[in-house]
């Protein structure tokens, strides 16, 4: 079957929109499943950077259907932000589908985002402050706006006003805040209506028909493993699951559909945002992964924190998602060290253990067990074939997939679409 899952192994920022643009070439579907404009994907053609956050990784393929999904949180300024930006650098747009399913990142969803991170002071989550989490808490709570409701001019007028009741009591009672404009975002949103109507429809259907055509479907998680609502570092998460179980729910397309999981690991790791995080390095180990890694968030802008791969995590990953085989990016940014560490255990009150402790508590008080290995020390973004790398970061790479239980599938030297190893020709 002709479906491929692409999902984040750690914290998200893996490296995954590069991976989805390599394999969209041979792909005739691009689904983003989950998330919202909180997500950054970055991808790098012909030495030209391009910021995606609602758009899929396909985007950049003339012909390709990009699918926006039911299980994504729409921000319909972001999205024609994008477009505007995508057509002036000359990128055809029109192959966008969007879910008449998905729900409505609202001016209240960002109003309440960053209210309720300034309350929590000392103990905030590290929200983005775009709205998601408030915009999927509405979804959960059955009041929602769908973008069906939307594009329904009187529907919405209806259902905006009840809603916008609702958020105005409660930013008075709760956030002593003014009240927001129901004319104003009525205007404001019957504008962004008209503009996306063209680009809305049954994208369940559409999906399931592709799939029982034999097409060629990606999938494409939005932050990672790490940040699931029910399986990350609660309550230092996002609000939907980026796992593979994600796309059924998020996709409309039942698990037996689903061919194949890649799991995207990036060859150290970086989170943004608050939380446990037991190989961060702060210190001028991680200072220098930082700078090399140019690792700041593709959205917020934000420095990530950086540390050591932690292999625990991606084999927790590869048992929740059923993971096949790994993408392993960002191997190129290790080129300048000496020597280079893995977690492949935790010590916690004097016992080893390689699962995740729930308890945020334990977690944060873990010792990683770390195995060292000597760095290779030499450049390696244009090398293409497998058997070419340095011994040394064949030996890195081996005990990775050792200690996992996941195969190597791709090995990522740099940015550009070219300077990709496939290991794994069989991915489709």
């Amino acid at each position: 079957m002709s479906t491929v899952v692409i999902t984040g192994t750690q914290w998200g920022d893996e490296g995954k929109g590069k991976i989805v643009d390599y394999l969209a070439a041979q792909a005739d579907t691009v689904v983003r499943y989950q998330g919202g404009s909180n997500a950054g994907h970055t991808v790098s053609v012909n030495g030209e950077e391009y910021k995606l956050r609602l758009m899929p990784s396909g985007i950049l393929y003339k012909g390709t259907l990009c699918v926006i999904g039911n299980g994504v949180v729409f921000d319909p300024q972001v999205f024609l932000e994008e477009i505007d930006a995508m057509k002036k650098r000359g990128v055809d747009t029109s192959n966008i589908r969007i879910s008449n399913r998905a729900h409505v990142v609202m001016p209240w969803h960002k109003l309440c985002d960053e209210l309720g991170e300034n309350l929590r002071g000392e103990n905030k989550i590290g929200t983005t402050k775009r709205g998601i989490g408030p915009c999927y808490m509405d979804k959960a709570d059955r009041v929602g706006i769908r973008v069906c409701d939307l594009i329904d001019r009187e529907d919405f007028a209806e259902k905006c006003r009840e809603v916008l009741d609702q958020k105005n009591f409660l930013l008075k009672q709760i956030y002593n805040h003014e009240p927001l404009n129901y004319e104003e975002i009525l205007k404001e949103y019957e504008g962004y209506a008209e503009k996306i109507a063209p680009y809305v429809c049954d994208t369940i259907t559409l999906l399931n028909e592709e799939v029982d055509a034999g097409k060629k479907i990606l999938f494409e998680g939005a932050q990672a493993t790490m940040l699931d609502i029910d399986y990350g570092t609660y309550p230092y998460v996002t609000a939907s699951h980026p796992i593979s179980g994600g796309v059924c729910v998020g996709a409309g397309i039942a698990p037996k559909k689903i061919g194949k999981v890649v799991g995207v690991v990036k060859a150290y790791c970086t989170r943004v945002g608050e939380g446990p995080f037991p190989t961060e390095q702060l210190n001028e180990i991680g200072d220098k992964i930082r700078t090399a890694g140019h690792e700041f968030g593709t959205v917020t802008g934000r420095p990530r924190r950086t540390g050591w791969l932690d292999a625990c995590v991606v084999k927790y990953a590869g048992q929740l998602s059923g993971i096949d085989c790994m993408a392993v990016t960002r191997l190129d940014i290790l080129d300048g060290f000496d020597e280079i560490k893995m977690c492949t255990a935790y010590e916690v009150d004097g016992k080893i253990i390689s699962d995740i402790p729930a308890s945020l508590k334990v977690l944060a008080k873990v010792k990683p067990v770390y195995e060292t290995f000597t760095g290779w020390k030499e450049d390696i973004s244009n090398i293409r074939n497998y058997a070419d790398l340095p011994v040394n970061a064949k030996k890195y790479l081996e005990r990775m997939a050792e200690v996992t239980k996941i195969s190597l599938g791709i090995i990522s030297v740099g940015p550009n679409r070219d300077q990709t190893i496939i290991v794994d020709k069989n991915i489709f």
